[in-house]
């Protein structure tokens, strides 16, 4: 999927920044797979930007998806340096390493990022120390497990699926173990290599779990209806690292809003742009709000009963 953005002009780690003689920008935007978690981090970067007036006409946009391989993902961040683009927007963990294997002049700006110190993108969270700097989606992983505990007490084993090969859902499947042993659950992994082999993945625990955990793997998140229609069948539920996941069929998540995380990634692409900001001394980023989001189709189809104390609690309910 091709995707858009918009800003200004940016030397080299930031130590200077200048309009070009036309007042025209060159942005690259590589994402690793198409979901609505990432579009919309996506597009509040964009909508942040054209806030400030860096809309059509003052910017080139080349806009790329790498379809979930790392390989494409490298390619099209080659692209973007052969191309001579002023700054990068890289959206998920995948995109943001093969982004920074290619370049470590270009300004990179990331979002979706869950641990972008475990990633080898900055040298720490308060000082990148790269060309590297953006905001982190990191959830609240233990609050979501303490949400699966709440909606299905009786639950003793919780299978979990990620992709393995996925940086930022290593990261999150170590919280969830350390959430899921003071919660006395017991973890089963179901690993994935790609999208097609989702539906097997979550079929596999069928019998073996008592509900289903899905952190914001790209991977997973991307072939989600078919972890829905597994969950629904056996009436699992399923708990989600993310709204949007909620939104397409999950039961429940405890989450940030990837679209007020894309604002928040654009309001530093302007200090960088506009201001001449450093990456390498820009902290990363995160969210400090959360909602709880529930389906109430979704639960009716797993056949779980959510309690009234819950739903008032919500802040946001799809029915």
């Amino acid at each position: 999927m091709q995707l858009g953005l918009a800003a200004m002009l940016v030397v080299l780690l930031g130590l200077g920044s200048a309009m070009a003689a036309a007042g025209v920008v060159k942005i690259g935007i590589t994402q690793i797979v198409e979901h609505p978690a990432l579009d919309a981090a996506r597009q509040g970067f964009m909508d942040e930007l054209a806030d400030h007036g860096y809309g059509e006409g003052r910017v080139v946009y080349d806009l790329q998806n790498a379809q979930g391989d790392f390989a494409t993902a490298q390619a099209i961040a080659e692209k973007f340096v052969n191309g001579s683009v002023d700054l990068i927007l890289a959206i998920a963990t995948p995109t943001a390493q093969a982004t920074a294997n290619v370049t470590q002049t270009i300004p990179i700006l990331i979002t979706a990022v869950t641990d972008p110190v475990a990633a080898e993108l900055v040298e720490s969270i308060s000082e990148p120390g790269t060309n590297v700097t953006g905001t982190s989606d990191l959830t609240p992983v233990a609050a979501q497990m303490e949400l699966l505990k709440a909606i299905a007490p009786k639950a003793q084993k919780v299978g979990v699926m990620y992709n393995p090969g996925e940086t930022n859902s290593l990261v999150q499947l170590d919280l969830a173990r350390e959430a899921a042993e003071d919660l006395g659950l017991m973890l089963v992994e179901s690993p994935v290599s790609n999208s097609s082999s989702v539906y097997q993945s979550a079929q596999s625990l069928i019998g073996r779990v008592d509900a289903i955990y899905v952190p914001t793997d790209n991977t997973v998140v991307s072939a989600l209806e078919s972890v829905v229609m597994v969950a629904e069948s056996a009436k699992l539920p399923l708990i989600a690292g993310e709204t949007d996941s909620v939104k397409r069929g999950a039961l429940a998540t405890v989450s940030i809003d990837y679209y007020s995380l894309g604002r928040q990634t654009g309001k530093m692409a302007l200090e960088v742009l506009g201001e001449g900001g450093n990456p390498a001394m820009m902290p990363i980023q995160y969210l400090e709000d959360v909602q709880l989001v529930l389906n109430m189709q979704a639960a009716e189809r797993m056949g779980i009963a959510i309690s009234s104390e819950l739903v008032g609690r919500a802040d946001q309910i799809f029915e």
